[in-house]
């Protein structure tokens, strides 16, 4: 078995949960959850990459088992959870990497990749968008109309959004057999989204998401001048990011290997194997080990 380290860090009072494996002394791949799971979503994909990486995957603040400071005490944007995370790898002496992105971790890895562009070595994105191509409008009007107009009419629909069913919707939706689902995920995720708090928590980025889609033009130009290397491996099901967000990432890096898969929003759950296997491709070629 792989040795996978469950650990804690401290950034300016906040605590920052994260698993790491792999020989440190290998290339650095750093997994960047999405909502409303947590590194967690992560537990298997560490040790089918950890034989030949250090892997590196945190909970964000107000996720998973990391500090949820109330919506007074911290502020909830995608902005401060880059910060926290920047922290988190400096004091881990990582400062050339790797990511795995998906959903929320997407906005967080552009944030980092923007800032710091010669430290990302490579990006795997797993239906995480940087495009306004794929975003399913049943899931994404509401959220929007809320963010444009935050009040108890917009409110209630968003709110629906951290119910367990939608909780288990997102991870069963588009799957063709769900009893591959373990129920283990979804119900992991809603016992830590219905702690008390923790609904403002998510509707504050809810309402913070908007930011993410005015920096895409950014995130444009950091491909077009990188030419960073990029497997998009998407869940093609998806009813929160469909297919079209995966293709896009084509028109500003025409190299990047793009594969679609019959799965859905949490394709891991799913397809392990077959992203593990795109993933080892990819990075052997552009990383080496």
């Amino acid at each position: 078995m792989i040795a996978v380290h469950h650990l804690t860090g401290d950034v300016d009072g906040l605590r920052v949960f994260y698993r790491e494996a792999g020989p440190k002394d290998a290339p650095t791949i750093v997994l960047l959850h999405g909502f409303p799971s947590s590194s967690h979503m992560f537990r298997h994909l560490i040790p089918a990459l950890a034989d030949r990486y250090h892997v590196i995957a945190p909970d964000h603040i107000g996720f998973g088992y990391s500090s949820a400071p109330s919506v007074e005490d911290f502020p909830y944007t995608f902005d401060s959870l880059t910060e926290v995370t920047t922290a988190l790898l400096a004091q881990c002496g990582v400062h050339e990497y790797a990511m795995y992105v998906q959903d929320y971790g997407a906005p967080i890895g552009w944030r980092l990749a923007m800032s710091s562009p010669g430290r990302v070595t490579a990006i795997v994105t797993q239906n995480g968008n940087a495009y306004t191509d794929g975003f399913v409008d049943a899931f994404w009007g509401g959220l929007f109309a809320y963010a444009a107009d935050p009040g108890p009419e917009t409110e209630r629909p968003v709110r629906a959004a951290l119910s367990l069913d939608s909780t288990r919707w997102q991870y069963e939706n588009g799957v063709a057999d769900p009893s591959l689902i373990s129920p283990d995920a979804w119900t992991h995720d809603q016992m830590l989204l219905d702690r008390p708090g923790n609904a403002d928590i998510q509707l504050a980025l809810f309402r913070d998401y908007p930011a993410n889609v005015a920096l895409y033009p950014r995130v444009h130009e950091y491909f077009r001048a990188s030419q960073v290397p990029l497997l998009a491996v998407w869940g093609a099901n998806d009813g929160i990011f469909g297919p079209a967000g995966a293709r896009a990432f084509l028109r500003d890096l025409p190299e990047a290997e793009v594969h679609l898969l019959d799965a859905g929003h949490f394709a891991l759950e799913s397809h392990l194997d077959v992203i593990a296997g795109y993933m080892r491709g990819f990075l052997g070629r552009v990383l080496g080990g």
